[in-house]
């Protein structure tokens, strides 16, 4: 199958290819530039920019963490690497992930269209009210990532009635991605919550709508799934963990060793303070806290609403952002190494270039 560009709101991409947004530092200028500039759409995550070349935009630190979500989530920082990416991919479409579970959504995402964002994508929760804050840059295209057909349904209803207008995209995400996953334990292992059974639910709600393109995630690898879920009906595919396992990814190299050496097994759902499980790499940190024996849990950086200031990292057993940050800097002791079900399938280090040419023609 050779594939067409595809058309979210005012912008034209290229290759039917989202690279998903990976924090903390994971996916930031040089991964999403590069991806951009390969014809894909590059996704520069959101979180975590106030430690963005060695915490320089976080204008208040604690025990050398950004303090308060106005640091953590750095104006600053997030314009820098915004405007780094973007020499690297000139005019080309970048988007910006912005989780809607994070203090100070509202505030970031204005942050991004005044930095001169295309495309923002949202998920971690119902962004019913994301629409609000773009009010003044109707030319960023909006794209909520979903993990059902009532949830698409929901989104388009509210957009509709209060800001008259639609998702110019959609991601749907199943439940093999790495980091957080809209489902429960229980669904995660369910046939009916299987990417593969939800893309065509998801493409006729979609269609009700005006046919807003479907973008399908969640453990995709190679063309043969990105073919599996165009002929679905997708428009095209989000993909992340693979992304980490090329020279651009802005991870700390020790983060992509974790990955090269992991085994099927090892790659595992957790409990996180975000409330949703998560799927990640089982390290020396997971270790510990099974034994409840992780590092101290102090909320400094307020990093997202449902943890409560840090009630629910500690009945959980660690901070997110700490341990997020901890995997960006590379500490293997204590970092928390995100992946979707397919990272041990990572056996070398590869260029962006070479990667989205695999995914293009076939390996």
């Amino acid at each position: 199958m050779s594939y067409k560009s595809v058309q979210i709101g005012k912008y034209k991409i290229q290759k039917p290819i989202i690279q998903g947004g990976m924090g903390v530092g994971i996916s930031w200028d040089k991964l999403a530039g590069t991806v951009s500039k390969e014809g894909g759409l590059g996704v520069i995550s959101a979180v975590g920019t106030g430690y963005y070349e060695d915490k320089a935009y976080a204008k208040r630190l604690v025990a050398q963490r950004p303090l308060e979500a106005e640091n953590f989530y750095s104006k600053e920082g997030f314009t820098a690497i915004i405007k780094n990416a973007r020499k690297i991919c000139g005019k080309k479409p970048l988007a910006a992930n912005i989780l809607y579970a994070i203090n100070d959504y509202g505030r970031v995402v204005k942050d991004a269209c005044e930095a001169g964002i295309d495309i923002i994508i949202t998920g971690a929760g119902l962004p019913t009210n994301m629409p609000e804050f773009t009010e003044d840059y109707p030319d960023v295209a909006l794209v909520p990532i979903v993990s059902s057909p009532k949830a698409l349904a929901i989104i388009c209803k509210r957009w509709q009635k209060r800001y008259n207008r639609l998702p110019d995209a959609v991601v749907l995400e199943g439940p093999k991605s790495g980091g957080h996953q809209g489902f429960t334990y229980e669904q995660c292992a369910m046939e009916e919550f299987q990417l593969e059974n939800l893309v065509a639910p998801v493409v006729e709600e979609a269609k009700k709508w005006g046919n807003i393109p479907v973008f399908a995630a969640g453990g995709i690898w190679d063309k043969k799934d990105i073919d599996e879920m165009m002929a679905l009906g997708a428009a095209g595919v989000q993909m992340g963990t693979r992304f980490i396992g090329t020279h651009e990814c802005d991870a700390h190299d020790n983060f992509k060793q974790v990955l090269l050496d992991a085994k099927e097994e090892d790659i595992q759902l957790m409990a996180s303070p975000v409330g949703y499980p998560a799927r990640g790499v089982k390290t020396n940190l997971t270790s510990l806290v099974e034994k409840r024996e992780g590092p101290a849990i102090k909320c400094i950086s307020n990093c997202v609403a449902p943890c409560h200031r840090g009630v629910e990292a500690k009945a959980v057993g660690f901070c997110i952002a700490d341990r997020l940050s901890d995997a960006y800097v590379g500490n293997l002791e204590f970092g928390l190494f995100f992946s979707g079900t397919n990272g041990y399938r990572l056996d070398k280090i590869i260029s962006v270039k070479e990667l989205m040419d695999k995914l293009v023609n076939g390996e």
